[in-house]
């Protein structure tokens, strides 16, 4: 694999210039096979990586079905009482993980601080009427996603999200390289994003595309993602990390990886499997769900890639798996701006056109 590893270097050394910094990182059937960087950054540097680190707390959600802690059809309410009001004491963790729950949205006056205050905005989710009958439709879950899972999580198991998370991920030695909340004392690992110069329509189209479900000005941009209040307050449908650490969070989810199984083999099929196809109803496109992750890489389809899956973040970082393969891929950067992740679905395809 030294092949490959000498042409992802090589492509993230010449993307570097634009890109002002780069992490890429592959594993094979559980071994490391890239690990890259371009730029003044190491392995080792965390990236704030949006919507990449949902796949995180689907992990979570998906390793403690498999301990038997979670189930994915039993009631929300049973757990958490509060959250059957309005019609929702039917719905179950596979609606969420399916993003069909019916709650997408965040209260229309959530600021950026109210987003450090999980139970703030988990009461409201608990009292929100769903847009729909849960499990009959399905739109993206942009920000609700991550605290419906993470107070389902602390409801069964008495702990927040981000300390199961490093539970999981300690014996894989990437507990300091996948957060939810960083800790005060790893702040200077973090990059700090830079955004594209004329981004600003890019980011007004985005934000105009969310405006039913996230309140102005809560739409990620470098500035928010940047702030130390952020980064170490627990956001969980967000995540900062290293490529290296999401890539062998999906390896040890899909096989073993240093002796370690995130679950049992006959679990994979389901947790990566189709578990939802529909419309969006707020983007409009078809979609394949799994039990947390959309089905299909980064720039290809569920139906061309049906068994990739993986979760790509906003400001153009990415991580997925192959199941047929054993392939798992991260891709982090300095440069911040929604429009521009060719360079995760370029690094992607040559790690896809070897491996897959």
């Amino acid at each position: 694999m030294t092949n490959l590893q000498d042409q992802v270097q090589g492509r993230l050394d010449e993307l570097v210039e634009a890109e002002l910094g780069l992490q890429a990182a592959v594993y094979h059937r559980g071994e490391l096979v890239v690990d890259a960087v371009a730029g003044d950054i190491t392995s080792d540097t965390l990236f704030y990586a949006a919507s990449t680190g949902k796949a995180a707390a689907a992990t979570v959600a998906n390793v403690l079905v498999d301990r038997g802690v979670l189930e994915y059809d039993a009631p929300i309410a049973d757990l958490w009482p509060e959250f059957a009001a309005n019609g929702k004491q039917k719905a179950t963790l596979r609606h969420v993980l399916t993003h069909s729950a019916g709650l997408p949205a965040l209260a229309p006056d959530t600021t950026a601080d109210d987003l450090t205050d999980p139970a703030k905005i988990t009461s409201y989710l608990a009292a929100a009427e769903p847009w729909w009958e849960p499990g009959t439709k399905m739109t993206y879950h942009a920000m609700t996603f991550g605290y419906l899972v993470s107070e389902i999580v602390r409801r069964a198991t008495g702990r927040r999200i981000s300390d199961v998370l490093r539970e999981i991920a300690e014996p894989l030695g990437i507990a300091d390289e996948v957060y939810f909340a960083v800790p005060q004392d790893q702040l200077h690992r973090v990059a700090t994003l830079v955004e594209s110069e004329g981004a600003e329509d890019t980011f007004a189209m985005v934000a105009g595309l969310f405006a039913k479900v996230t309140p102005p000005g809560l739409t990620p941009r470098a500035a928010r993602c940047n702030r130390p209040d952020q980064l170490t307050a627990e956001i969980p449908s967000e995540g900062v990390l290293t490529a290296r650490g999401i890539a062998k969070l999906y390896a040890a989810l899909i096989g073993e990886v240093d002796g370690v199984r995130l679950v049992r083999p006959d679990a994979v099929a389901e947790i990566t499997g189709p578990a939802l196809t529909a419309p969006d109803e707020l983007m409009g496109n078809p979609a394949t769900w799994a039990l947390g992750y959309p089905i299909g890489r980064l720039g290809s389809s569920a139906e061309e890639s049906p068994t990739s899956f993986g979760m790509p973040g906003m400001g153009g970082s990415v991580g997925w798996a192959d199941t047929r393969s054993g392939v798992a891929f991260g891709l982090t950067r300095v440069l911040f701006d929604p429009a521009q992740s060719a360079s995760a679905v370029e690094i992607g395809n040559l790690v896809a056109k070897t491996l897959c």
